[in-house]
């Protein structure tokens, strides 16, 4: 008994290991304010090598010595590896702020205003520079409609009619 319970605990070690690498983005239309507004969540140590992978050096996004220069970093990554479309219109959008919740990042966004979508074109590549294994999960509201995709590296486009 005692050799078959030796013999459980590494795999279920195993089990729990961090086998899938995942970001999930949640946006939706404001139609009060017009705007884009949600957030992207990403696993805290994944993201952190990510960013240190793309700006050639180690960024804490436990304890930032810098809260301000760390959301304009956060904001660059996302900008160049999330974008908006509707109606062939690129959406630009900012980092409004982030934290920390136990082992991943939120940073929350908020477009420009813009008109209310009836089709939007989002282009996901977060952190597929780290993990071939890369899966990114959206959801976009309009209209209290979610509607809800992935990509999985290498893809990169999702396409939502509303």
């Amino acid at each position: 008994m005692k050799r078959s319970l030796l013999l459980l605990i590494p795999l279920l070690c195993l089990a729990f290991k961090h086998p899938h690498y995942l970001s999930v983005t949640d946006l939706k239309f404001n139609e009060k304010q017009k705007k884009i507004e949600g957030y992207v969540k990403i696993f805290t140590h994944d993201f952190e090598s990510a960013l240190k992978k793309e700006f050639k050096r180690p960024i804490d996004l436990l304890n930032p010595a810098d809260t301000s220069a760390t959301r304009k970093i956060l904001e660059q990554y996302l900008l160049t590896h999330l974008t908006i479309q509707t109606a062939e219109k690129k959406i630009p959008y900012h980092v409004i702020g982030f934290e920390n919740e136990q082992e991943s990042i939120y940073m929350y966004v908020e477009s420009n205003p813009c008109v209310k979508p009836k089709t939007v074109d989002i282009k996901s590549t977060l952190l597929y520079e780290s993990f071939r294994e890369q899966t990114n999960i959206v959801h976009f509201e309009v209209n209290a409609v979610k509607k809800s995709s992935k990509v999985t590296n290498p893809a990169t486009q999702i396409h939502f009619d509303f």
